[in-house]
């Protein structure tokens, strides 16, 4: 296909909702939870990433005390041979993606192309990362990885339907933000990775460090587009074609309602904060999202601040951001349903 206008898609796809980012506010130096500053990294991911990175040396040097011994068990031969594992693991995962994948380009799904340069651009990145469409099938997904010095987003084909034959530039933004912020956070380095080998092993432990890096994520994709965290979430929640129906603040507030041992379990042994919690914290931007312990009730009335209210100090002589920046589309007002 050649000559058509790559905004308005290829023939016969369904016309695009109008996109247009909003002007990029000033950006601060200090990080935080709010869109004005760079994003912000979890509170618990460094000491947690510290504890599974000694944990994995000393299960390292273990694995090589009893290989000298003669013992030579599949964990320990794992464990010696981690570093070629994870160079060989990363190395096929991005030749699938270059055989099998579309490469966001100028004219293939140039939205989604747009959407991570402006992402890279938010976060300071030096090189904006390669970025693919693969078929999804239903699935509702994407990730982030890495070989060698290259960096690339992996987006799933459902995510570009959102909402049935109308797109969510919203939504997909967030998401494409979250998936950039692994990268810029460093979550998909190679040694990064060798160093949280042993994570899937350490009950709770690794499952906690993993958590709290998609919490980081989850702050850049606010910083990156605040108003797409909602029907990111639902979308997550209901699906790409029932998304609508989700009440985010109605299942955002079950974060403090749903208790008990085995809710705690859940969460614990999670890879991903449970999406209640998620919406939770992308909601309540003055702290950090909740990794052990469900959130609190308010002990005391708050005032009613609209979708992403947050108030953080700004610099003197700071008049605030372009008009309509943060402002959500006047079609959804993200009320529960």
């Amino acid at each position: 296909m050649s000559g058509w206008d790559p905004r308005l898609g290829p023939p016969g796809w369904a016309p695009q909702q109008p996109y247009s980012p909003p002007p990029p506010p000033v950006v601060q130096q200090t990080r935080g939870l709010s869109p004005f500053g760079m994003p912000s990294r979890h509170s618990w991911e460094i000491p947690l990433l510290v504890i599974v990175i000694v944990a994995t040396v000393l299960a390292y040097l273990l694995a090589l005390l009893l290989l000298v011994s003669g013992y030579a068990g599949q964990l320990v031969l794992a464990l010696v041979f981690a570093p070629l594992i994870v160079y060989l693991g990363r190395g096929m995962n991005y030749a699938a993606q270059r055989v099998n994948g579309v490469k966001m380009s100028p004219t293939q799904f140039p939205e989604g192309y747009r959407m991570v340069q402006e992402a890279a651009a938010r976060f300071g990145m030096q090189k904006v990362p390669d970025a693919y469409v693969v078929l999804g099938n239903g699935q509702i997904n994407a990730f982030a990885s890495g070989h060698g010095f290259r960096r690339y987003v992996v987006v799933y084909s459902d995510l570009f339907e959102i909402g049935g034959a109308a797109r969510n530039p919203d939504a997909l933004a967030f998401i494409i933000g979250h998936e950039v912020g692994h990268i810029a956070a460093g979550h998909v380095s190679y040694w990064r990775q060798v160093g949280m080998f042993l994570a899937p092993f350490l009950p709770i432990l690794g499952s906690s460090l993993i958590r709290a890096q998609e919490y980081t994520a989850d702050n850049h994709g606010f910083c990156n587009r605040p108003q797409g965290a909602p029907p990111a979430m639902q979308t997550l929640a209901g699906g790409k074609y029932l998304n609508n129906l989700v009440g985010f603040d109605e299942m955002a507030d079950r974060a403090a309602q749903e208790k008990g041992f085995f809710v705690w379990i859940a969460n614990a042994m999670s890879s991903h904060p449970v999406l209640t919690w998620r919406m939770w914290a992308l909601r309540d931007r003055s702290r950090h999202g909740k990794l052990f312990w469900r959130p609190d009730v308010p002990q005391r009335p708050v005032a009613v601040l609209p979708y992403g209210g947050y108030q953080q100090p700004l610099p003197a002589g700071y008049g605030g951001p372009p008009p309509g920046y943060g402002d959500a589309p006047t079609h959804h007002e993200y009320q529960p349903q």
